[in-house]
C-alpha cells in the first residue's frame, strides 16, 4: 500500500507544495527559501526515511515566519494524508536524539487527536535569529502547526543545550525520529491500533 501524501496551499503569502512517502529511504529535495529551515527539513526527511520533496516561496523579504509556519501547515497535512486509515501502524514512538551539548527527546502518539507540549529551550534565545534568516522561537511554531494539522500529539523536550543550531536541529531530528517509529509498520498489528477501532 503506498503511503505518499502531496498537498499545496498558495495564500496572499506563500505558496507551498509537499510530497512526502512514509515509506520512503530519506531522499529529500527542499527549497523554502530560509536556508537554515532548508537545513532542518533536510535532516528531517532524512532521519525520518522520508521522501520528502518541499517546495515553497513567501515574502520571506518581510520575514521568514509566514513561510516557516505555512511550510508547517502543509507537511502536517501531507503526513495526515499519507498515513490513511492507520491500519497496521505501531501509533506511539519517541526518540532521544544527542547533538554535542544538546540532549532532545521527542514521543508522537499517531492519535487523531491534534496536542502539542514543548518544553525547555533556554529563554535567552528566544531574540536570536540561526544563521541570519531562521528566528529561534520558530521552531516551536513549527511544531505546534505540525501536530495540529497532522492530526498527532507530539511532546518535544529540550534537556540540555547552549548552541541554538544544535538545538533547533536536535528537535527536528527527535520528531523525526519518533515519527518514524510511531508511523512504521508492526507485523503483530491488527488492523487500527486503538480499543476504539478508529484513530
Amino acid at each position: 500500500m503506498s503511503r505518499v501524501g502531496k498537498v499545496e496551499r498558495t495564500t496572499k503569502e506563500s505558496s507551498i507544495s509537499v510530497q512526502l512517502d512514509l515509506d520512503g529511504t530519506g531522499a529529500v529535495e527542499i527549497s523554502t527559501g530560509v536556508p537554515f529551515f532548508d537545513h532542518m527539513l533536510t535532516a528531517f526527511g532524512a532521519h525520518g526515511s522520508l521522501d520528502l520533496k518541499v517546495d515553497a516561496t513567501g515574502d520571506v523579504h518581510i520575514d521568514a515566519h509566514h513561510t516557516v509556519e505555512d511550510t508547517a501547515i502543509v507537511l502536517g497535512q501531507a503526513i495526515r494524508q499519507a498515513l490513511g486509515d492507520k491500519k497496521g501502524i505501531r501509533r506511539f514512538g519517541d526518540a532521544w536524539i544527542p547533538m554535542d551539548e544538546t540532549l532532545a527527546h521527542a514521543a508522537i502518539d499517531v492519535s487523531g487527536r491534534p496536542y502539542c507540549v514543548h518544553l525547555g529551550e533556554p529563554e535567552q534565545f528566544n531574540a536570536f535569529t540561526i544563521g541570519g534568516n531562521y528566528p529561534f522561537v520558530l521552531t516551536r511554531h513549527v511544531f505546534d502547526s505540525l501536530s495540529f494539522h497532522a492530526q498527532i500529539a507530539l511532546h518535544v523536550r529540550v534537556l540540555h543545550g547552549r548552541d541554538p543550531h544544535h538545538i533547533a536541529e536536535a528537535q527536528y531530528k527527535a520528531v523525526a525520529r519518533a515519527l518514524r517509529a510511531a508511523t512504521e509498520a508492526d507485523p503483530r498489528a491488527q488492523g487500527v491500533p486503538s480499543t476504539k477501532g478508529v484513530l
